[in-house]
């Protein structure tokens, strides 16, 4: 999300391949457009060429690209409000910030000015609903004492927010984060900014985002020259490596901004490979072998014997799976095993 004419719908078409309009004007996006990108991975294009694999599946994220926020919009001007509603129930947000300068595309270039505005105005949306929900749950506090944490807590979101300090500024903790979650405030979600820049600003990118970094206190800030990444998306792969690699900017500053996405989320990879195909299968940090293994199907969970598992780079060394295992590399894994990124698991179940 972002002002209007800051690029997002741009990156959108960069991270989905097309598909939403991008205009130098205003409210050319009206209603959301929701789209899958797959997440790079070279670990997975590794294995699968180890195992000569028929078919790769990368793993993916959804995003989606909403209207162009402007100040007020969480009043409804601009149909802000309209707009907001509709990432009510996202995992996280991407601030898209523009840098670059043009004169034929109207809209501001001080990307700390920007921020502020985008983040006011969440911060006043939130208030609303963070207001509603407070004065509903002193009612029922009378008759559920057990509440009065929640009020309390409430009442210091109502507070922060009242001042327009969104509520991942407001140092709250991982357990009031959570508790908060069912309220689905906009700003108690992980954000991640990208910093639009211009071609003649790729030598500079770093300087640019400083700026950006500094004033979000930690959360990841990358600069991507988001027109040219959207034109490169369109080329087949020759010529998009070749338009990239001529520009500086190496495989491009996307699969960076997917990687970023996907752990913002908090959301890791374990793989499967073989002749038929490699994939790479996506699983909460923190999960276990057997919630893992339900992602690829119920049986799986259900009638969970044991984990087969290697790291990944320990399967490449050893050149194929019955290698590894010959080697004592591939270990079993019971119940209690905590999934790593990375890993290479084959499971076994009984139903």
């Amino acid at each position: 999300m972002g002002l209007p004419n800051a690029g997002k719908s741009s990156l959108y078409n960069a991270l989905a391949g097309g598909g939403a309009h991008a205009a130098p004007y205003a409210f050319a996006t009206t209603d959301p457009n929701v789209g899958v990108a797959k997440v790079p991975d070279l670990r997975l294009s590794q294995l699968a060429e180890m195992s000569k694999s028929r078919k790769v599946v990368p793993a993916a994220v959804q995003f989606t690209d909403i209207g162009g926020l402007v100040k007020g919009a969480s009043h409804g001007e601009g149909l802000g409000n309209a707009f907001l509603a509709h990432i009510r129930e996202v995992d996280a947000i991407v601030f898209v910030l523009r840098a670059f300068a043009d004169d034929d595309v109207p809209g501001d270039q001080d990307t700390l000015e920007q921020l502020q505005i985008v983040e006011i105005e969440l911060a006043l949306a939130d208030l609303a609903s963070a207001e509603r929900a407070l004065g509903r749950h002193q009612r029922m506090l009378k008759g559920e004492p057990s509440l009065e944490p929640l009020v309390s807590l409430l009442t210091a979101c109502v507070e922060h927010l009242s001042e327009g300090v969104p509520l991942y500024r407001a140092g709250l903790d991982a357990q009031d984060q959570k508790q908060l979650k069912a309220f689905f405030f906009l700003t108690n979600k992980p954000v991640l900014a990208v910093v639009n820049i211009g071609e003649e600003q790729i030598g500079q990118a770093e300087k640019i985002t400083a700026r950006v970094a500094a004033e979000l206190n930690g959360a990841e800030v990358i600069a991507l020259s988001v027109q040219l990444e959207a034109e490169a998306v369109q080329l087949d792969d020759a010529d998009r490596v070749e338009m990239l690699e001529a520009l500086g900017l190496g495989e491009g500053a996307v699969p960076r901004f997917l990687t970023s996405a996907y752990h913002l989320l908090g959301l890791r990879t374990f793989l499967t490979t073989g002749e038929k195909e490699s994939r790479a299968w996506t699983f909460p940090a923190g999960a276990t072998a057997p919630e893992c293994a339900g992602v690829i199907h119920s049986d799986f969970q259900r009638g969970f014997i044991r984990a087969e598992t290697i790291a990944w780079v320990d399967l490449l060394g050893a050149g194929s799976w019955s290698a590894a295992k010959e080697r004592g590399k591939v270990r079993a894994e019971g119940k209690d095993y905590l999934v790593c990124d990375g890993d290479v698991i084959e499971f076994r179940f009984a139903v």
